[in-house]
């Protein structure tokens, strides 16, 4: 689970283009509309190219933004045919309405820390640096953005692994600054990582999120260092997908392309691991 020079090198690569399936039964003209997670943004983008290549006439448009904040745009009643959720939980909820067919894990990722230039910080000692009383330590909003409520699972089991002692994650707790994801959190920059951005900037020392985000931000601003995560406290995130009840045919044939085609191959050069 831990990332490896395998995995930056996958990252990095995934520019390449998917190889496009043939067409998709059903995937035969109009638009289909797409909500993802920000963290599939390129992978999903890949992946749009290609099911459009394969299927001319089909069109996709794409939203991306935190998976709590898009679940409560469609539980709001906007018109959404796919949603690819950074959890299982919220994709589950729609199912669970009833308008929405059942959910399935798609893929999978992983916590790192982002570090600023310069912090003497390795995998043994990140729990110490973390709770360093004078490291500001970002992470992403707890419900808007699963990034947050999977930093905040990191925490929990910081504790009940025995890694750091009694109380140590409400001080994780209280001392993280939510930066990202939140309604209020500011837009991210068009074509930065906001991630890198933010822990540039000094907003952050270590901020907390998915392994594939750290490998951008560091190719993006080489002073950054990807610490990994210790095996013992680090948190497996699982991606859901659901398609809504009534959507057009290509709607399907566009989450199984994610499952088992060119999408899937998408999100493996991007990093991500099978569900």
């Amino acid at each position: 689970m831990q990332p490896s020079r395998a995995l930056r090198a996958m990252v990095l690569a995934s520019g390449l283009t998917a190889g496009a399936t043939g067409a998709q039964p059903g995937a035969s003209g109009g638009t289909l509309t797409v909500f993802a997670a920000g963290s599939l943004r390129g992978p999903i983008t890949q992946a749009v190219q290609a099911f459009e290549k394969a299927n001319p006439g089909t069109r996709v448009a794409l939203t991306f933004g935190a998976s709590g904040l898009l679940r409560d745009r469609i539980a709001a009643g906007e018109s959404v045919d796919v949603f690819a959720s950074a959890n299982m939980a919220h994709p589950q909820s729609l199912s669970a309405s009833g308008a929405w067919g059942p959910t399935s894990a798609f893929a999978r990722n992983a916590l790192c820390a982002l570090a600023r230039p310069g912090l003497v910080v390795t995998r043994d000692t990140l729990v110490k640096t973390l709770l360093d009383p004078g490291i500001k330590l970002g992470t992403s909003t707890p419900k808007a953005d699963p990034s947050g409520d999977y930093a905040f699972e990191l925490f929990e089991k910081v504790e009940r692994s025995g890694v750091a002692p009694a109380g140590s994650a409400r001080s994780l707790a209280d001392k993280a600054l939510q930066l990202t994801g939140g309604p209020n959190s500011p837009a991210p920059p068009a074509g930065r990582n906001v991630y890198g951005m933010l822990v540039a900037q000094g907003q952050a020392d270590v901020f907390l999120t998915y392994c594939t985000n750290a490998v951008l931000a560091v190719a993006e601003a080489p002073g950054l260092q990807m610490v990994d995560v210790p095996p013992a406290i680090n948190v497996s995130a699982e991606y859901g997908l659901a398609v809504r009840k009534g959507a057009p045919q290509a709607a399907q044939a566009f989450a199984d392309d994610l499952r088992s085609g060119a999408g899937q191959q998408a999100l493996r050069q991007a990093g991500f691991m099978a569900p």
